[in-house]
């Protein structure tokens, strides 16, 4: 049987949201579909030496199933005839949801919880499991029911080759083109967003530097055009801003996918700056993709 699709669910608008996204992808892959609620303390709430989760906590047993009954509800709405389990796990969300992942062929969540702050545009949950699930992680954002093609965010990195292969399955199974789009500027680290104009710092040789980002980008796309050749694929080359051009570009997706790190920022970080802007940014949701380890 194929992995579930697994869900995250609190009672919040935007994860409810986020199950009948999740119901429709299960629905697209063939795949059941889990909801999940945790409930527990925060880990700055823990007590010492003790469990996830108290006595005081299993008074909100009750009212998580009642919460999960809602979401149950909207996932038979929404793809009709898709298998529907629901778990209520005690336990603080980002490890339940880390630890869900492990079975997991997809995670949905959406972009807020009820427990985020006002000023933060996307939740602690969400970050998380972009940086730690062990599946893909797609962040329900954006305006709803999005179409258009797939857009990869290509950035060449050996670790971002499971964002590929990833991106072309997911064009296939939604028969919709792929827009394969590569940004690049004149700055040695591609990922590289400071102070200045990229666009106009001063290198020895611009256009050969273009032709050396056009054959990575035909590189990296060509033994997956192999696999995939019924995806139609449109290679998009654009000397800009990085950040920008990718929020920019996913107004006209149904879905961005990027991976987890590219070759810009810190190694010791397990989430690039630019996945990050486009969880953060995007017109549409975003499934972002962690390469082996």
């Amino acid at each position: 049987m194929t992995d579930p699709v697994i869900v995250g669910v609190d009672g919040s608008a935007s994860s409810l949201e986020a199950v009948d996204v999740a119901a429709r992808e299960a629905r697209l892959r063939g795949a059941p579909l889990r909801i999940v609620h945790a409930f527990g303390h925060a880990p700055g709430h823990r007590p010492a030496g003790g469990p996830p989760w108290s006595r005081a906590d299993q008074g909100l047993e009750p009212m998580a199933r009642g919460v999960l009954a809602d979401a149950e509800g909207r996932a038979h709405a929404a793809a009709p005839g898709v298998t529907v389990t629901r778990s209520v796990v005690a336990g603080e969300a980002l490890e339940v949801m880390e630890i869900e992942s492990r079975s997991a062929s997809l995670a949905v969540v959406g972009s807020r919880g009820l427990s985020g702050f006002s000023g933060l545009l996307v939740g602690s949950t969400a970050v998380h499991l972009a940086a730690h699930g062990r599946c893909p992680l797609m962040v329900v954002r954006g305006r709803g029911e999005p179409s258009g093609a797939v857009l990869l965010a290509v950035d060449g990195s050996d670790a971002g080759g499971a964002a590929v292969e990833f991106a072309f399955a997911e064009a296939a199974l939604r028969g919709a083109p792929l827009v394969a789009l590569h940004v690049w500027n004149t700055w040695s680290e591609r990922a590289y967003e400071g102070p200045g104009d990229p666009l106009n710092a001063m290198v020895v040789d611009v256009e050969r530097l273009r032709e050396a980002e056009q054959r990575l980008l035909d590189e990296t796309l060509a033994p997956w055009q192999k696999v995939f050749p019924q995806v139609t694929v449109e290679r998009r080359l654009e000397r800009a801003r990085i950040r920008p051009a990718l929020i920019d570009a996913s107004r006209d997706a149904q879905l961005v996918v990027v991976g987890a790190r590219g070759h810009g920022g810190f190694t010791g970080l397990l989430l690039g700056s630019v996945s990050q802007a486009l969880l953060h940014h995007a017109h549409c949701p975003v499934t972002v993709v962690r390469g082996q380890e």
